[in-house]
């Protein structure tokens, strides 16, 4: 029962605003969700609740992830050394 309570209150019921979550937390979070959904093992209602709280996780995401983004964009200079644009920065 124990178990089922954190899972419980890590799948959202007390997880508290979805935007002050970090990535890794909120990946966390709607794997948990995942998972318990995938069980079938949860009640109507709250299967209800906790997909739409997975929802806000996955936006939550995918807003993380395009601010993360926009952050690794470098700076194209000519060759006068006078900024012309953005391009993707390369990671690898």
């Amino acid at each position: 029962m124990a178990q089922q309570n954190n899972q419980n209150n890590q799948a959202g019921q007390n997880g508290g605003d979805v935007g002050q979550l970090s990535f890794e937390r909120a990946i966390e979070e709607l794997e948990t969700i995942v998972r318990r959904l995938e069980e079938g093992k949860v009640p109507l209602e709250e299967s209800v609740a906790i997909y739409e709280r997975g929802e806000a996780l996955k936006r939550r995401c995918e807003d993380l992830l395009r601010q993360a983004e926009a952050r690794v964009e470098k700076i194209t200079l000519d060759a006068t050394g006078k900024p012309t644009g953005t391009e993707p920065f390369d990671v690898e």
